[in-house]
């Protein structure tokens, strides 16, 4: 079992940078694929960052250029940098997992179909 804590959600302003945080707790000695994922007004699921667990990093074609996942593997947290943030990007931001095994060997990418999130975290940007 994993459990999944985010954190850094709040109100910003276009232009301006957030970065979310998730403690990651529970069976954490497991290889993981850890990811973030969001739903706004326009979509209700959107991949937007993944982090394999040999740190392979993958990322949605439409936000790489602004968002950037991080994991801490010592503190068992897992982050996402936005930068240049636009009210589009206003939504509720997820965190989540999926333990990897010799069920799951293809690579992990942002739309993974994660077995664990945690609860979320509202982001608005205004304009």
């Amino acid at each position: 079992q994993i459990q999944l804590v985010e954190s850094g959600g709040g109100s910003v302003q276009a232009g301006g940078s957030l970065r979310l945080s998730c403690d990651i707790s529970g069976d954490t000695s497991r290889p993981m694929c850890l990811g973030w994922y969001r739903q706004t007004d326009e979509k209700q699921h959107e991949g937007i960052a993944s982090i394999d667990s040999d740190g392979t990093e993958a990322y949605s074609e439409y936000l790489k250029d602004r968002f950037t996942i991080f994991k801490d593997n010592a503190k068992h947290t897992l982050s996402l940098q936005m930068t240049s943030v636009k009210p589009e990007d206003s939504g509720e931001y997820y965190c989540a997992a999926d333990i990897r095994g010799y069920w799951n060997t293809a690579r992990c990418h942002p739309n993974w179909d994660f077995v664990y999130r945690g609860q979320g975290t509202q982001v608005t940007v205004s304009s």
